[in-house]
Protein backbone atom coordinates (compact mmCIF):
# COMPACT_ATOMS: atom_id res chain seq x y z
CA UNK A 1 0.00 0.00 0.00
CA UNK A 2 1.39 3.39 -1.02
CA UNK A 3 1.84 5.86 1.83
CA UNK A 4 3.00 9.46 2.10
CA UNK A 5 6.38 10.02 3.75
CA UNK A 6 7.67 13.35 5.10
CA UNK A 7 11.43 13.07 5.60
CA UNK A 8 13.56 15.84 7.07
CA UNK A 9 17.25 16.16 6.25
CA UNK A 10 16.79 14.65 2.78
CA UNK A 11 19.78 16.46 1.30
CA UNK A 12 22.18 13.59 2.02
CA UNK A 13 22.88 10.48 4.09
CA UNK A 14 20.10 8.40 5.58
CA UNK A 15 17.44 10.98 4.69
CA UNK A 16 18.21 11.01 0.98
CA UNK A 17 18.70 7.24 0.79
CA UNK A 18 15.40 6.60 2.56
CA UNK A 19 13.55 9.05 0.32
CA UNK A 20 14.85 7.39 -2.85
CA UNK A 21 14.13 3.89 -1.55
CA UNK A 22 10.56 4.76 -0.58
CA UNK A 23 9.98 6.34 -3.99
CA UNK A 24 11.39 3.27 -5.73
CA UNK A 25 8.93 1.14 -3.76
CA UNK A 26 5.99 3.18 -5.05
CA UNK A 27 5.42 5.46 -2.07
CA UNK A 28 4.95 9.23 -2.18
CA UNK A 29 7.71 11.27 -0.57
CA UNK A 30 8.14 14.84 0.57
CA UNK A 31 11.75 15.50 1.45
CA UNK A 32 13.02 18.60 3.18
CA UNK A 33 16.30 20.44 2.68
CA UNK A 34 17.53 23.65 4.24
CA UNK A 35 18.56 25.07 0.86
CA UNK A 36 17.36 23.71 -2.46
CA UNK A 37 20.25 25.52 -4.16
CA UNK A 38 22.95 23.98 -1.98
CA UNK A 39 21.29 20.56 -2.15
CA UNK A 40 20.59 20.75 -5.89
CA UNK A 41 21.80 17.21 -6.65
CA UNK A 42 19.61 15.68 -3.93
CA UNK A 43 16.62 17.75 -5.01
CA UNK A 44 17.05 16.61 -8.59
CA UNK A 45 17.40 12.95 -7.56
CA UNK A 46 14.21 13.05 -5.49
CA UNK A 47 12.19 14.89 -8.12
CA UNK A 48 13.39 12.59 -10.91
CA UNK A 49 11.81 9.69 -9.02
CA UNK A 50 8.55 11.61 -8.61
CA UNK A 51 9.07 13.00 -5.12
CA UNK A 52 8.49 16.49 -3.79
CA UNK A 53 10.99 18.72 -2.01
CA UNK A 54 10.33 21.65 0.32
CA UNK A 55 12.78 23.91 2.09
CA UNK A 56 12.78 23.68 5.87
CA UNK A 57 15.12 24.78 8.62
CA UNK A 58 13.80 22.93 11.68
CA UNK A 59 15.29 25.57 13.99
CA UNK A 60 12.96 28.27 12.63
CA UNK A 61 9.87 27.69 14.72
CA UNK A 62 7.72 30.25 12.92
CA UNK A 63 8.01 28.38 9.60
CA UNK A 64 6.92 24.94 10.81
CA UNK A 65 3.15 25.43 10.53
CA UNK A 66 3.40 26.73 6.96
CA UNK A 67 5.60 23.85 5.81
CA UNK A 68 3.30 21.27 7.42
CA UNK A 69 0.26 22.88 5.80
CA UNK A 70 2.00 22.80 2.42
CA UNK A 71 3.03 19.17 2.88
CA UNK A 72 -0.47 18.08 3.84
CA UNK A 73 -1.90 19.90 0.83
CA UNK A 74 0.39 18.08 -1.63
CA UNK A 75 -1.12 14.62 -1.10
CA UNK A 76 -4.00 15.21 1.28
CA UNK A 77 -2.00 14.32 4.37
CA UNK A 78 1.08 12.50 5.62
CA UNK A 79 1.23 8.93 6.94
CA UNK A 80 4.88 8.69 8.00
CA UNK A 81 6.85 11.49 9.66
CA UNK A 82 10.60 10.88 9.66
CA UNK A 83 12.63 13.22 11.86
CA UNK A 84 16.09 12.67 10.45
CA UNK A 85 17.64 16.15 10.24
CA UNK A 86 20.42 16.69 12.76
CA UNK A 87 24.12 17.11 13.40
CA UNK A 88 26.68 16.53 16.14
CA UNK A 89 28.48 19.18 18.18
CA UNK A 90 31.77 17.83 19.48
CA UNK A 91 33.97 19.09 22.28
CA UNK A 92 34.22 19.32 26.04
CA UNK A 93 30.97 20.36 27.69
CA UNK A 94 32.84 23.08 29.56
CA UNK A 95 34.10 24.60 26.30
CA UNK A 96 30.71 24.85 24.60
CA UNK A 97 29.23 28.30 24.17
CA UNK A 98 25.61 29.02 25.03
CA UNK A 99 24.64 29.63 21.40
CA UNK A 100 26.27 26.35 20.32
CA UNK A 101 24.36 24.46 23.00
CA UNK A 102 21.06 26.06 22.05
CA UNK A 103 21.50 25.38 18.33
CA UNK A 104 22.29 21.72 19.03
CA UNK A 105 19.10 21.30 21.04
CA UNK A 106 17.02 23.35 18.60
CA UNK A 107 18.09 21.18 15.68
CA UNK A 108 18.05 17.73 17.24
CA UNK A 109 15.23 18.04 19.77
CA UNK A 110 12.99 21.09 19.47
CA UNK A 111 12.76 20.80 15.68
CA UNK A 112 11.42 17.24 15.79
CA UNK A 113 9.17 18.13 18.72
CA UNK A 114 7.56 20.98 16.78
CA UNK A 115 7.02 18.82 13.71
CA UNK A 116 5.49 16.03 15.78
CA UNK A 117 3.06 18.38 17.52
CA UNK A 118 2.07 20.08 14.27
CA UNK A 119 1.62 16.88 12.24
CA UNK A 120 -0.23 14.92 14.94
CA UNK A 121 -3.79 16.06 14.08
CA UNK A 122 -3.31 14.80 10.51
CA UNK A 123 -1.56 11.59 11.58
CA UNK A 124 -4.34 10.91 14.07
CA UNK A 125 -7.05 11.48 11.47
CA UNK A 126 -5.42 9.15 8.95
CA UNK A 127 -4.62 6.35 11.41
CA UNK A 128 -2.12 3.56 10.80
CA UNK A 129 0.55 6.27 10.89
CA UNK A 130 4.17 6.18 12.02
CA UNK A 131 6.54 8.67 13.59
CA UNK A 132 10.20 7.77 13.05
CA UNK A 133 12.72 9.62 15.20
CA UNK A 134 16.35 9.18 14.22
CA UNK A 135 18.40 9.01 17.38
CA UNK A 136 21.86 7.47 17.64
CA UNK A 137 23.83 5.04 19.74
CA UNK A 138 24.74 8.31 21.50
CA UNK A 139 21.09 8.42 22.59
CA UNK A 140 21.86 5.40 24.76
CA UNK A 141 25.59 5.64 25.46
CA UNK A 142 27.17 9.07 25.86
CA UNK A 143 30.86 9.26 25.05
CA UNK A 144 33.35 12.06 25.84
CA UNK A 145 33.04 14.95 23.32
CA UNK A 146 29.36 14.13 22.66
CA UNK A 147 27.80 15.63 25.77
CA UNK A 148 25.32 17.93 24.07
CA UNK A 149 24.74 15.68 21.07
CA UNK A 150 23.95 12.82 23.44
CA UNK A 151 21.77 15.12 25.55
CA UNK A 152 19.72 16.05 22.48
CA UNK A 153 19.26 12.39 21.55
CA UNK A 154 18.53 11.28 25.13
CA UNK A 155 15.83 13.97 25.18
CA UNK A 156 14.41 12.77 21.86
CA UNK A 157 14.31 9.20 23.14
CA UNK A 158 12.55 10.21 26.35
CA UNK A 159 10.00 12.16 24.34
CA UNK A 160 9.52 9.18 22.03
CA UNK A 161 8.90 6.76 24.90
CA UNK A 162 6.11 8.89 26.33
CA UNK A 163 4.74 9.76 22.91
CA UNK A 164 4.49 6.10 21.92
CA UNK A 165 2.18 5.47 24.87
CA UNK A 166 0.13 8.60 24.26
CA UNK A 167 -0.59 7.98 20.58
CA UNK A 168 -1.01 4.19 20.64
CA UNK A 169 -4.82 4.52 21.02
CA UNK A 170 -4.87 6.39 17.69
CA UNK A 171 -3.05 3.56 15.88
CA UNK A 172 0.08 5.67 15.54
CA UNK A 173 3.38 3.86 16.02
CA UNK A 174 6.62 5.48 17.16
CA UNK A 175 10.00 4.09 16.13
CA UNK A 176 13.35 5.26 17.51
CA UNK A 177 16.20 4.49 15.11
CA UNK A 178 19.59 4.14 16.80
CA UNK A 179 22.40 3.89 14.23
CA UNK A 180 25.95 3.12 15.19
CA UNK A 181 28.80 4.16 12.90
CA UNK A 182 27.74 4.12 9.24
CA UNK A 183 29.68 5.39 6.25
CA UNK A 184 27.57 8.46 5.57
CA UNK A 185 28.68 12.09 5.51
CA UNK A 186 27.78 12.39 9.22
CA UNK A 187 31.37 12.60 10.51
CA UNK A 188 32.23 15.05 7.73
CA UNK A 189 29.42 17.33 8.91
CA UNK A 190 30.18 17.32 12.63
CA UNK A 191 30.84 20.68 14.21
CA UNK A 192 33.52 21.19 16.82
CA UNK A 193 33.24 23.88 19.45
CA UNK A 194 34.25 27.31 18.25
CA UNK A 195 36.71 27.57 21.11
CA UNK A 196 39.74 25.24 20.89
CA UNK A 197 40.02 22.45 23.41
CA UNK A 198 40.91 24.07 26.72
CA UNK A 199 44.13 23.14 28.45
CA UNK A 200 42.73 20.90 31.24
CA UNK A 201 41.29 18.52 28.62
CA UNK A 202 44.36 18.22 26.39
CA UNK A 203 45.61 14.63 26.43
CA UNK A 204 42.51 13.41 28.29
CA UNK A 205 39.41 11.45 27.18
CA UNK A 206 37.94 14.35 25.19
CA UNK A 207 41.16 14.93 23.25
CA UNK A 208 41.67 11.22 22.59
CA UNK A 209 38.08 10.75 21.39
CA UNK A 210 38.26 13.77 19.08
CA UNK A 211 41.36 12.30 17.46
CA UNK A 212 39.62 8.95 17.05
CA UNK A 213 36.71 10.62 15.27
CA UNK A 214 39.15 12.27 12.86
CA UNK A 215 40.91 8.95 12.19
CA UNK A 216 37.62 7.07 11.84
CA UNK A 217 36.08 9.39 9.24
CA UNK A 218 35.40 7.51 6.01
CA UNK A 219 36.29 4.16 7.56
CA UNK A 220 33.00 3.33 9.30
CA UNK A 221 31.97 -0.31 8.89
CA UNK A 222 28.26 0.31 8.56
CA UNK A 223 26.62 0.14 5.13
CA UNK A 224 24.06 3.00 4.89
CA UNK A 225 22.06 1.18 2.19
CA UNK A 226 21.54 -1.83 4.47
CA UNK A 227 20.55 0.39 7.40
CA UNK A 228 18.04 2.32 5.33
CA UNK A 229 16.60 -0.88 3.87
CA UNK A 230 16.01 -2.18 7.41
CA UNK A 231 14.33 1.05 8.51
CA UNK A 232 12.12 1.01 5.43
CA UNK A 233 11.08 -2.59 5.97
CA UNK A 234 10.23 -2.06 9.64
CA UNK A 235 8.18 1.07 8.90
CA UNK A 236 6.41 -0.32 5.82
CA UNK A 237 5.91 -3.84 7.13
CA UNK A 238 7.59 -5.36 4.09
CA UNK A 239 10.64 -7.55 3.57
CA UNK A 240 12.42 -9.65 6.17
CA UNK A 241 12.43 -6.96 8.87
CA UNK A 242 8.78 -6.14 8.23
CA UNK A 243 7.76 -8.54 10.99
CA UNK A 244 8.89 -5.87 13.47
CA UNK A 245 6.39 -3.26 12.30
CA UNK A 246 4.52 -1.86 15.28
CA UNK A 247 6.20 -4.35 17.64
CA UNK A 248 9.38 -2.55 18.67
CA UNK A 249 10.01 0.93 20.01
CA UNK A 250 13.75 0.92 19.31
CA UNK A 251 15.65 -0.16 16.22
CA UNK A 252 19.39 -0.39 16.98
CA UNK A 253 21.54 -0.63 13.85
CA UNK A 254 25.09 -1.94 13.58
CA UNK A 255 27.23 -4.40 15.55
CA UNK A 256 28.89 -1.51 17.38
CA UNK A 257 25.49 -0.25 18.50
CA UNK A 258 24.48 -3.67 19.82
CA UNK A 259 27.81 -4.02 21.67
CA UNK A 260 27.65 -0.60 23.30
CA UNK A 261 24.03 -0.99 24.38
CA UNK A 262 24.83 -4.45 25.79
CA UNK A 263 27.77 -3.04 27.79
CA UNK A 264 25.61 -0.22 29.11
CA UNK A 265 22.85 -2.61 30.16
CA UNK A 266 25.39 -4.72 32.04
CA UNK A 267 26.60 -1.61 33.88
CA UNK A 268 23.03 -0.48 34.52
CA UNK A 269 22.11 -3.85 35.99
CA UNK A 270 25.27 -3.86 38.10
CA UNK A 271 24.35 -0.43 39.51
CA UNK A 272 20.79 -1.64 40.10
CA UNK A 273 21.98 -4.62 42.12
CA UNK A 274 24.58 -2.60 44.04
CA UNK A 275 21.98 -0.06 45.13
CA UNK A 276 18.97 -2.36 45.51
CA UNK A 277 19.13 -2.72 49.31
CA UNK A 278 19.34 1.04 49.81
CA UNK A 279 16.69 1.85 47.21
CA UNK A 280 14.18 -0.59 48.77
CA UNK A 281 14.68 0.93 52.21
CA UNK A 282 13.41 4.42 51.35
CA UNK A 283 9.65 4.04 51.91
CA UNK A 284 7.96 5.91 54.75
Amino acid sequence: MSQVWFITGASSGFGLDLALLALSAGHKVIGTVRSATKAADAVAAIREKGGEVVELDVTKADTIAGVVEKANALYGGVDILVNNAGYSLLGAVEDMKEEEVRLQMETNFFGPLRLIRTFLPTLRARGNATIVNFSSIAGQDAQPTCGLYAASKFALEGLSEALAREVAPFNIHVLIVEPGAFRTNFLHAVQKTEAPLSEPYIGGPVDVTLQKFDEFRGKQRGDPAKAVRTVFEVVSGTGEAGVLKGKVLRLPLGPDCIQRIGTKLDKFNADLEATRKFALATDI
